[in-house]
């Protein structure tokens, strides 16, 4: 007989993202699912890429990455934010933000300190504070605005919050917090001497002039901010894993600590390839063509599900629309997600995967709009069989 899972991850089952991916390979669906492009990342990053293994540049780099990507990602850090970064001692690349996540919660939370999460949260958050033998202190976020209630928030922190975990703009709502709820935020986590550690993978993609403001940049704050971001959102490369975390050094000791025995190091070829087109982006204006093009895109989707019956909610971020299936009598997201794949042909997530209890989560869908126009044409024209069905 086989040996029992450790107790730490005996409740981390088969998700809902893997079922529903499932379904719409079995059905045919067209995958709304899940968050990455269906579309080819740009040919300068991709020439950059080739450019590096031509080089043999294919070696192990350095556990903590490559010298010049660091540089760069130092540079531009000040360059937007007007605070050096020593690239030495205050970054490190790793296998994408979802390792840096697990390094960062690894490295600061002890058996029984108290983290800090926004529901709904990213499905990786939880089981690294529960693998880190910490507890999740969940302080909710209400729809149509997603905006916490501040009594709640302050509640939230006591003797034994280490961290907060906060994702800006927000997967799976869309949401960008504003300059006040950070300051709100921030003032608790000084009062609390709280660790925030800060999941801005989506940080380039905003939309209707919503400015993505680092937590880490505000007042007394960069000495307490891990500041986690990704190559894969941006450059459309979510296949390459590629993330990075800025911190101060003390921290930045403590993440390396972990990294070192996670994965050592990652891709050097894609690290080169990160530092070149961080400088060629720069250069032809690409973050403003990104967000413009994203913003067809979302305007493209929400025209669709709006069509069909399920309107959506307000998105300032990131590359997700929330819809209301409630017109169509589902008990709860999960059944209206499924029937969706099976009789309909369109994949969606249900955001309940996002919630500690999914019978607390509001009755919504959650549509992937990175996609190419020829994607959501076709689901468009599959969305008009709901109404018929119904």
């Amino acid at each position: 007989m086989s040996a029992p899972p450790a107790g730490r991850a005996s409740g981390f089952g088969t998700s809902i993202f893997t079922e529903i991916s499932s379904l719409a390979l079995k059905h045919g669906a067209v995958n709304l699912g899940q968050g990455f492009p269906d579309f080819p990342a740009p040919d300068f990053i991709k020439e950059a890429a080739v450019r590096a293994i031509r080089e043999d540049r294919n070696q192990y780099a350095l556990s903590w990455g490559v010298p010049r990507l660091r540089a760069a990602l130092g540079g531009r850090w000040l360059r937007r934010h007007g605070r050096p970064v020593d690239a030495d001692t205050e970054i490190t690349v790793a296998t994408g933000a979802t390792e840096l996540l697990h390094d960062a919660v690894m490295a600061l939370v002890q058996p029984g300190d108290e983290v800090i999460v926004f529901e709904p949260t990213y499905d990786a958050y939880i089981p690294d504070i529960v693998m880190a033998g910490g507890v999740p202190r969940i302080v909710r976020l209400e729809p149509p605005r997603w905006t916490w209630d501040s009594a709640a928030l302050a509640a939230a922190f006591g003797p034994r919050t280490r961290a907060v975990i906060l994702n800006t703009p927000h997967n799976p709502t869309g949401k960008v917090f504003a300059r006040a709820e950070l300051d709100e935020l921030a003032a608790l986590a000084r009062a609390h001497d709280a660790v925030v550690i800060s999941d801005e993978v989506y940080s380039e993609i905003t939309f209707d002039g919503a400015e993505h403001v680092p937590i880490g940049t505000l007042p007394g704050m960069f000495e307490r901010t891990i500041t986690i971001d990704s190559m894969g959102k941006t450059f459309s490369v979510t296949g390459w894993k590629v993330g990075w975390a800025i911190a101060p050094a003390p921290l930045t000791r403590a993440i390396r600590a972990v990294h070192q025995f996670v994965t050592f190091t990652n891709s050097v070829p894609f690290q080169e390839a990160l530092a070149d087109a961080l400088a060629h982006a720069e250069a032809i204006d690409y973050y403003s063509d990104l967000r413009a093009t994203y913003q067809q895109r979302r305007q493209r989707l929400a025209a669709a599900l709006d069509a069909a019956g399920l309107p959506t909610l307000p998105v300032q971020g990131a590359y997700f629309l929330l819809a209301d299936p409630s017109a169509f009598g589902f008990p709860d997201d999960v059944a209206f997600c499924r029937h969706l794949c099976t009789a309909v042909g369109v994949a969606a997530i249900p955001p309940s995967a996002f919630y500690a209890d999914p019978a607390d989560a509001p009755l919504l869908a959650r549509f992937c709009f990175a996609k190419r126009d020829e994607t959501i044409d076709a689901a468009a024209d599959r969305l008009r069989k709901l109404r018929a069905l119904h």
